[in-house]
């Protein structure tokens, strides 16, 4: 008998040293993410809001954020990758123009960033005797916020039942740098730490504000804040707000428990933050009797969670008259007996500090706790799914408009999953959603005036792709 040919000893293939004709694509999936972004009215809103500096003849603002929309969706995480988009003949038909050069691109970014600015800023610190500071927007940044703030609103809009409540979750993330202008952050390291604010009901971000590697946490956290609260649509009628130790700062918790705030909803918000640990707070968790103690959970490692009222009450800085007291909920984490947490103890303590005063404890602890389900991931999506952990600039306004669109890619990463027939890709990653949606064969064809994409996949698959496009309407459909 002959025997077996071993297939895997060999390549069973020749390749042609010509290229395939037609307009074709392997990333024709990028075609759902352009048509959200259009749907949502990105396009519009970019035009109208970011004002920078561009030649008569050149790109449009809206073509260029789309354009950086897409190349983090497609996963390219620096400028030198919009050239593989701009090579590719079928993104340039499926968006009707071919992207911006890396030149261009860099160009449009550096339009965000003004040194003035800067300097003024610097100056400001300096005369407080501060070393970190934070610039003031350019009114291009400040644009781009706005068409953030639209995006959300337009997702929010399509949803089947308006989203009555908002719990705003709050933290910084750092992003490592080797640039010679990146400041050293608490970590030891170089890098930026931009703030960014989410809507946990519907994982959008509502609002990021971008900040060098040397800016604390703790610094202003109110601004962030009050954009977040500023970009929910009118159909939220109740709020909440949960943060981490940077967020008990006396200008941010004044303002969540001021019912006749400026700057934002009025009425209650009710919130809980983690409260900063000082030598008082600290001997007041200690003397709380051990019958007030609470067991409401237990962590996998056997570390039994307890909750207790602390009778507490700081010296703050910013004192108003007649506004509610606030409350702070202690809690314990008691290790199993025989076992020690790493500083030789077998208890610590921790307290959360909220104007939620009918809720029990260990309840509020859990919600409190839940946010880092939310804002770890949004951070780790942004950083690692999308391009927003690798910087491309050495300009801090480009670094910070750079960002911002990433943000926005996100927000419309969690429009298309969402909006994907298939439930299985609701909660999925980019990553999953970029090897299921969007790596997909296309190819365009013309036949009289009507253009055709044709994809290479299941049937089933296409027709989802096409319930997809129609969860997205246009105001107008393009005829050739």
């Amino acid at each position: 008998m002959r025997p077996k040919t071993p297939l895997q000893e060999k390549t069973p293939f020749a390749i042609d040293g010509k290229p395939m004709e037609g307009l074709l694509t392997a990333q024709a999936g990028l075609a759902a993410f352009s048509r959200a972004f259009r749907s949502l009215g990105a396009p519009r809103l970019c035009d109208e809001q970011v004002r920078v500096k561009q030649r008569d003849r050149g790109f449009t603002a809206g073509q260029h954020v789309e354009s950086l929309v897409l190349l983090h969706v497609a996963g390219g995480d620096c400028m030198q990758d919009m050239e593989g988009l701009r090579r590719d003949d079928g993104v340039t038909k499926m968006l009707g123009y071919a992207v911006p050069s890396e030149r261009c691109v860099a160009e449009f970014l550096e339009a965000f960033h003004d040194p003035d600015k800067v300097a003024q800023a610097r100056a400001r610190a300096q005369r407080q005797g501060q070393l970190s500071f934070i610039p003031d927007e350019t009114a291009a940044l400040s644009g781009l916020g706005e068409v953030g703030r639209g995006v959300v609103r337009a997702i929010a809009g399509q949803a089947k039942q308006p989203q009555t409540r908002a719990t705003v979750d709050q933290d910084a993330t750092i992003i490592e740098s080797f640039k010679r202008q990146a400041q050293w952050t608490y970590e030891g390291t170089r890098g930026y730490q931009p703030m960014v604010a989410v809507w946990a009901e519907t994982a959008l971000i509502l609002a990021d504000e971008f900040r060098d590697g040397n800016v604390p946490a703790l610094s202003a956290p109110l601004t962030c804040a009050q954009a977040a609260f500023a970009a929910l649509p009118e159909t939220v009628t109740e709020y909440c707000f949960r943060g981490d130790s940077a967020c008990h700062e006396s200008g941010l918790v004044n303002w969540l428990r001021d019912p006749n705030r400026e700057g934002g909803p009025k009425g209650f918000i009710g919130f809980a933050v983690s409260a900063r640990m000082s030598e008082d707070l600290g001997k007041a968790l200690k003397a709380v009797p051990e019958k007030q103690w609470t067991t409401f959970g237990k962590d996998p490692d056997g570390t039994v969670r307890q909750w207790a009222d602390v009778d507490f009450v700081p010296g703050e800085k910013v004192e108003k008259k007649d506004i509610e007291p606030l409350r702070y909920v202690g809690l314990r984490l008691l290790k199993p007996q025989g076992e020690l947490f790493a500083d030789g103890n077998d208890r610590h303590y921790h307290a959360t500090l909220t104007n939620r005063w009918d809720e029990d404890g260990g309840d509020l602890l859990t919600w409190h706790r839940a946010k880092a389900g939310t804002i770890e991931h949004v951070h780790d999506e942004i950083k690692n799914g999308l391009g927003g952990g690798q910087l491309p600039s050495a300009k801090f306004g480009a670094n910070a408009a750079w960002f911002r669109i990433a943000c926005l890619a996100y927000n419309i990463v969690i429009a298309v999953k969402r909006a994907w027939p298939d439930e299985t890709l609701h909660n999925a990653k980019a990553k999953r959603v970029r090897f299921v949606l969007l790596n997909v064969t296309g190819r365009f064809s013309r036949d009289r005036r009507k253009i055709t994409l044709r994809l290479a996949a299941p049937v089933e698959w296409i027709k989802k792709f096409v319930k997809l496009f129609a969860r997205f309407p246009l105001a107008t459909q393009p005829t050739g």
